[in-house]
């Protein structure tokens, strides 16, 4: 039996969408990001959702983040139902629970590397961890670059930063769009390899929209979308495995 405001996913669900939808527009115009989406995301696993343009897979991140809001279904984090809350909850929520790397790192420039880490626990009105900062710090290998601004530091370091950003307050899932979408193979492969052993050390739980295959290999799980429907998914993928599915959806 369900319990009133308990979400009925098992335990062990970090994030979940049932018959999510998502429409722009109204009419013979209207698109349909999302036409009825049921999908679960497992809590400490690495997750990548992939498709073709257009096949709303940055929708759905965004309708899973709670940065936009359905047309209808519902979103679950954990237990907390995500489509009913008011705009200011929706905020509370986001700064405590949840963890965004973007693919433009998004870092304040008049800040320097640690202020930037901490921005959103200050905002919430957190206190770090020092001992789990000092370990974020070090496994990203940023100790020697706390005191530099953004323009002072590499794309890969300042995405490593972002990705410091998105771990210090433990969040119940992290959310990357498109991580690596500005960086070298280098650094991407760096920043992914930070993303998995997130995962693998920490029990993190990471989403991650992707274009890439080869970043997509870095994850237990590709989820993948086509015309806003769930189109299938591999496990346990390789970049070839990847490839080859998307090639049977026609990307």
């Amino acid at each position: 039996m369900t319990v009133p405001g308990e979400s009925p996913a098992s335990l062990s669900t970090a994030v979940r969408a049932t018959d999510l939808r998502k429409t722009y527009g109204s009419g013979e115009t209207a698109v349909h990001a999302l036409a009825g989406v049921d999908v679960a995301f497992e809590q400490g696993a690495f997750t990548a959702i992939m498709g073709p343009s257009g096949s709303g897979k940055s929708t759905l991140m965004h309708c899973l983040a709670g940065l936009d809001a359905a047309t209808s279904g519902q979103v679950w984090l954990g237990d907390t139902e995500l489509t009913s809350l008011r705009d200011e909850q929706l905020t509370k929520l986001r700064r405590e629970r949840i963890g965004f790397v973007f693919q433009s790192f998004n870092l304040l420039p008049v800040l320097n590397a640690q202020e930037n880490m901490l921005l959103p626990m200050q905002l919430a009105g957190q206190r770090p961890d020092r001992a789990w900062m000092d370990s974020v710090i070090a496994r990203l290998g940023l100790r020697d670059r706390l005191q530099h601004r953004p323009y002072e530091l590499s794309g890969g370091q300042q995405q490593r930063v972002a990705v410091a950003r998105a771990l210090l307050p433990r969040p119940d899932v992290v959310f990357a769009d498109e991580p690596t979408g500005n960086l070298d193979s280098h650094a991407g492969a760096e920043v992914l390899g930070l993303l998995r052993s997130s995962v693998r050390e920490t029990c993190q739980t990471v989403v991650m929209v992707t274009h890439d295959p080869v970043a997509a290999a870095y994850a237990d799980r590709v989820v993948l979308l086509a015309d806003g429907h769930l189109a299938g998914e591999v496990n346990q993928p390789t970049t070839d495995s990847i490839i080859n599915a998307l090639r049977g959806l026609g990307a």
